[in-house]
């Protein structure tokens, strides 16, 4: 068997915690891969047992649910997908923790309250045990309709439960064992300071296009940075160009990441460039549904930025087309019947990543930056 490249490879059965081996051969993995899978050189070891951080990329058809698990059995899930659709969402997202051996889920963070975001707070709860919510506080959106909705639904969720919720704060760090969040956006207020290893001036805003003020609770979003290790991970949930633009300039107040979960979908409302120079990340994994999300000038951001290696997307884009979506082996569900494949990120404390695609059963290693 061909060697496979020391960055990057694709495996049978994602396990930081086991011996790798390759799953194929240059020559059968060619017609997909980039030829960059096939350079000869030695493969990085994996992280030490127990020392894995895992993060679901739950599919929940163009909205968001990413759980992540800490080595100590802590979690949290970013946002809860769609209500409705027979408890889909919060199925797939009970799904997901089972296979990460949780019977409850300590934190869920809801980064606004778009229906596509917080709708599924109430069928999630009813399915599973909460240990607490934290949000943003109140619905910045009143007059439209559905995402009032989502509120109240929520609040009726909170009050008649009794369960803890935590109003975050820009500048808070939560209360999570294993690793680091920290919020960088909470309510329309950002990040004051810069975090260890930022602080530079952004070369990028001079350029950085100017847009106005969003009035949705998009602009609201509760974003978060988590480190674990040596890895840093960006979560902005819907957070708009403006206030990307605002956090980044002139002053780099994030640094750079190692993974970006790309803000809004992949829609053109977010993702600018000036956040896209600023936080510079090797992986991208996009929350997309096949008709939502992937605008093509927001992808070419992206794509573009100095040091990506890969993008990763739940869901092939029909608005992306031939053109922008990336490569089969990176696409946990293509055209066609509505499959709920997810993607698996671990993490390990040494900066040793693996994203693992559930369509195809295989994963792609990264070793840590230099």
């Amino acid at each position: 068997m061909s060697r496979i490249s020391s960055d990057l490879f694709f495996l049978r059965r994602p396990m930081l915690r086991r011996p790798m081996r390759p799953l194929l051969s240059c020559a059968v993995f060619g017609a997909f891969v980039i030829a960059a899978f096939c350079a000869s050189a030695e493969s990085s070891p994996a992280s030490p047992p127990g020392k894995t951080l895992e993060i679901y990329f739950v599919d929940v058809e163009g909205g968001q649910a990413t759980l992540f698990v800490t080595p100590e059995g802590q979690s949290l899930l970013i946002d809860t997908g769609w209500p409705g659709n027979a408890g889909r969402d919060a199925d797939r997202i009970v799904a997901a923790a089972k296979k990460a051996g949780l019977s409850k889920i300590d934190f869920v963070l809801l980064t606004h309250y778009h229906v596509d975001h917080a709708g599924g707070a109430p069928q999630l709860f009813a399915k599973i045990p909460v240990g607490a919510f934290i949000d943003h506080g109140p619905n910045r959106e009143p007059t439209d309709r559905v995402t009032e909705q989502s509120w109240e639904d929520y609040q009726k969720l909170v009050s008649k439960q009794n369960v803890k919720r935590i109003i975050a704060k820009a500048g808070d760090v939560l209360p999570l064992q294993g690793m680091r969040v920290e919020v960088v956006s909470s309510d329309g207020e950002l990040l004051q300071h810069p975090l260890p290893g930022a602080g530079a001036q952004n070369s990028s805003c001079s350029t950085a296009e100017k847009r106005p003020a969003d009035q949705t609770e998009n602009a609201r979003s509760l974003g978060t940075i988590f480190t674990f290790g040596k890895v840093r991970i960006l979560d902005l949930g819907d957070l708009t160009w403006d206030k990307e633009v605002e956090l980044v300039c002139p002053i780099n107040r994030l640094g750079p990441v190692d993974v970006f979960i790309v803000s809004h979908h992949g829609l053109v409302q977010s993702n600018s460039r000036a956040l896209l120079a600023a936080i510079s990340p090797r992986i991208a994994i996009m929350d997309n549904g096949a008709d939502k999300g992937g605008s093509p000038s927001s992808w070419d951001i992206v794509k573009n930025s100095p040091k990506l290696e890969d993008f990763w997307q739940l869901h092939f884009s029909n608005e992306g087309g031939a053109t922008h979506n990336s490569a089969a082996p990176f696409i946990a569900n293509l055209a066609g019947p509505d499959a709920g494949n997810y993607l698996k990120l671990s993490v390990g404390t040494d900066g040793n990543l693996e994203v693992y695609n559930s369509r195809t059963e295989t994963t792609k290693h990264y070793t840590p930056a230099r």
